[in-house]
């Protein structure tokens, strides 16, 4: 499916001349940008694995060493009664009117409790050392973690300055094309664009069927409560896929280039999480013109929900999804003049009301 997308998004730009346009300049910034984050999102997935271990580690020691010292305590209380047992003295043992067979019997036992025990504390020992060792190689790994988190937050810093810089440009060029009503025809050339990326993703997805996965404020986020349910029992059910606001509806007019919205534009701060409204599989993740980086989810029985404008896409090609998980986070990327996220569901390649699926 990888190779089918990469073959059909050269085809698509091959075949549009999209170098020509300005909007080229901003590909490689944004999509570098996406595998930044998609890095810091593994690496903080990674120190909250690594941040579990060191926990198990440090009780896991505490309780040995606790058990070590516990036992310490039994062997030295055993200690003391063997000295207050004495060797067996064949006068004091008759007039304490004690068996002397009895007597040394026990003392032999004492010898096989204490020597048993000693076995057993520097068993303790030995473990409580091998576990102070594995937790400095945790912190070892952690601060390498740390090291590399803080490059990659660097890196990031960069990238953005240098995109802000391109993303200026742009915003120039598409100001004179605003103006000129050139608009109009990129627009729509955008809308057949992604038209023709989902009918050939759907045809792939037939080709080789994959098995079905189970103005007004945004503020209630698709969480882990719709996973492992059929999306088309989601209806009237659904959530946002980010907090913020939705600026734009379905079928509403776009000023100035006599087209319509074809699905929700939710204004919403860069960087904000976007969560998947349900369980599915990723079928595309991946820079398309217009839309920036962009994210198709495949929910089974002909259902996609798109994701466009992102700053950084955290899952790729193949992966599976529960409704509810990150999956990207917002940005300005694409055609998008401000930060926000473009949101649309589509039914067998065609687009329909989202709003009619959100609950009230």
């Amino acid at each position: 499916m990888r190779a089918r997308i990469e073959k059909l998004q050269a085809d698509l730009t091959s075949a549009e001349g999209s170098r020509t346009e300005a909007t080229d300049a901003l590909r490689q910034s944004d999509r570098s940008v996406s595998e930044v984050r998609r890095a810091l999102f593994d690496l903080a997935q990674q120190r909250q694995g690594l941040e579990q271990e060191l926990a198990g580690i440090s009780q896991r020691e505490a309780q040995v060493r606790a058990d070590a010292a516990r036992q310490q305590d039994l062997a030295a209380r055993l200690l003391r009664l063997q000295y207050e047992q004495g060797a067996p003295d064949g006068l004091r043992l008759l007039l304490e009117g004690r068996d002397p067979a009895d007597a040394a019997r026990h003392l032999e036992y004492y010898g096989y409790i204490q020597r048993a025990r000693v076995e057993l504390i520097a068993r303790l020992h030995a473990e409580a050392d091998e576990l102070a060792r594995l937790e400095g190689d945790a912190r070892t790994r952690r601060e390498a973690l740390a090291a590399n988190e803080q490059e990659q937050r660097e890196q990031a810093g960069r990238l953005q300055k240098e995109r802000a810089q391109r993303a200026a440009l742009v915003a120039k060029l598409s100001g004179d094309i605003a103006r000129n009503r050139r608009e109009i025809g990129r627009l729509k050339r955008d809308e057949a664009r992604l038209a023709k990326l989902v009918e050939q993703i759907a045809r792939a997805l037939a080709a080789k069927p994959a098995r079905p996965s189970g103005g007004r404020p945004a503020d209630r986020v698709a969480d882990a409560s719709v996973a492992a349910q059929a999306f088309a029992s989601l209806k009237g059910r659904m959530r946002y896929p980010v907090r913020g606001e939705v600026m734009n509806r379905y079928g509403a007019g776009r000023e100035e280039t006599g087209t319509t919205w074809k699905g929700l534009f939710i204004r919403s701060a860069t960087g904000e999480t976007v969560h998947a409204v349900a369980d599915g599989r990723v079928v595309y993740a991946d820079w398309l013109r217009g839309f920036g980086n962009l994210l198709i989810l495949d929910h089974g029985g002909g259902y996609m929900s798109l994701y466009g404008y992102n700053e950084g896409l955290l899952r790729q090609v193949g992966d599976r999804v529960r409704g509810g998980d990150p999956i990207a986070q917002v940005g300005a990327t694409g055609a998008s003049a401000e930060s926000g996220l473009y949101f649309e569901l589509r039914r067998d390649g065609t687009p329909f009301d989202p709003m009619t699926w959100i609950a009230p």
